[in-house]
């Protein structure tokens, strides 16, 4: 049946509407009118006056006048009478008044305590400081603490307490950090600015935030830096992603509470892949939560990266938050105890000093001594254990290439002290 219709139309294809419509006439075209009408009477293509039929055949009397209709309207109004009622209203109110029921006011009488005659009596002629340290027994104490005193009857009331004075809380009073002058001090490289504070100062533009996470790239002075609280969002936190993969003097970044997104901590946590000098990061309380899937890869960074030791933020998954805990804890402990590197220090300089190069004479005393702590460092493990790596010190082959002005026997074998001799040794380092 599709078939055949479609082959029905195609005869019609070629057909020129147009001149159909030229050649009827005007009593055909309101047939054809009225036949569309019926076929499709809402056509909504077709304009309103088009798809109403003319019902009117009435001629028009006069040119149209407003002003002459309403009044026609008005009058038309005025002269038709109302409907009479059945029942006309005479105001009579019939039935009774509503009156809403007046609830009676309780009276409360306040309980009357009776004590024994003795107790009251006893009260009756208690000083105030009796009655404050009877308050203290009972446990209400709270209620009477040094700084409330109470008033002697001024106006006739006894015993009330006077109200504590309200400590006033001052405003945090402005960051005086000027922002072109440390600016300018970074690009220069000044090596007095260490620390860079910008927290709090709301009117920054970006373009100078930028400005500064460039020149952070080349300076080589700067150990901390924060931008807490300043608007900062994902665009400044990229630069700053960037500045981390060229600096290696920065030691703190403080990013917290700012408009930073999962996007902006991704180029963070991406930057600090190839960072290890970066010890401490904060950047919790952003305006939005960053989500799983970057909490996740802030975990694996930190398991990759062993120079983090501080990382602030608030883990909302608890996965995240077990893996970075334990990899902070990881990269504490490889983080030097200070007695440790302190006594490293002094092995190496030491060690330079007593060097057979001639360039530095040492006494024989010094050199004794020195040689003697040496072998017994590397041979005593209490004082390994204590002071650190051994590969740190010289090694237990100084002992036999000794000086030649030494007066010890080349092949001579120090015996390890006692245990308690390592600490004593330790100590006399740190203070020679």
């Amino acid at each position: 049946m599709a078939l055949s219709f479609k082959k029905d139309l195609e005869k019609y294809k070629d057909l020129d509407e147009d001149e159909i419509l030229n050649k009827l006439s005007a009593e055909e075209l309101k047939q054809l009118e009225t036949a569309l009408e019926e076929m499709d009477p809402e056509n909504a293509l077709l304009p309103a006056g088009l798809r109403q039929k003319d019902q009117t055949g009435k001629q028009a009397t006069g040119s149209f006048n407003r002003e002459s209709l309403l009044k026609y309207l008005e009058k038309e109004a005025m002269e038709y009478k109302d409907r009479e009622d059945i029942l006309p209203f005479t105001g009579e109110r019939k039935g009774k008044a509503f009156v809403p029921k007046q609830k009676p006011i309780e009276t409360r009488q306040e309980e009357i305590t009776t004590l024994d005659p003795e107790l009251e009596e006893a009260l009756s002629s208690a000083t105030d400081t009796e009655l404050c340290d009877l308050a203290a027994i009972l446990g209400v104490h709270t209620l009477v603490t040094s700084s409330q005193s109470y008033d002697a009857s001024k106006d006739g009331y006894n015993n009330v307490i006077k109200g504590e004075k309200m400590t006033p809380v001052f405003d945090e009073p402005p960051n005086p950090t000027n922002v072109e002058e440390t600016l300018q001090r970074i690009k220069n490289n000044d090596s007095s600015l260490t620390e860079v504070n910008l927290n709090n100062i709301k009117n920054i533009p970006i373009p100078t935030l930028k400005d500064f996470a460039k020149a952070l790239e080349k300076n080589t002075h700067v150990k901390k830096f924060s931008l807490a609280a300043t608007r900062s969002n994902d665009p400044i936190a990229v630069v700053f992603g960037d500045m981390l993969r060229e600096n290696k003097t920065l030691q703190s970044l403080n990013l917290e509470t700012n408009f930073i997104t999962g996007a902006g901590v991704q180029a963070l946590v991406d930057a600090l892949r190839d960072n290890d000098t970066l010890t401490e990061i904060k950047i919790d309380n952003q305006r939005q939560q960053l989500g799983t899937t970057v909490e996740m890869e802030i975990a694996k960074m930190l398991e990759e990266n062993n120079s983090i030791v501080k990382f602030g933020y608030h883990f909302t998954q608890q996965g995240p938050r077990s893996r970075a805990g334990q990899a902070i804890t990881k990269n504490n402990d490889l983080v030097p105890h200070p007695v440790r590197v302190e006594v490293a220090k002094y092995a190496r300089g030491e060690w330079k000093r007593t060097s057979r190069d001639g360039a530095h004479a040492a006494s024989q005393p010094i050199l004794s001594f020195h040689l003697t702590t040496w072998n017994n460092f590397s041979r005593c493990p209490g004082l390994i254990s204590l002071c650190g790596n051994l590969s740190l010190v010289p090694n237990c082959g100084a002992r036999r290439a000794q000086p030649e002005h030494t007066s010890e026997k080349k092949g001579n074998n120090w015996n390890c002290p006692p245990p308690f001799i390592c600490p004593c040794l330790c100590l006399l380092l740190l203070t020679v």
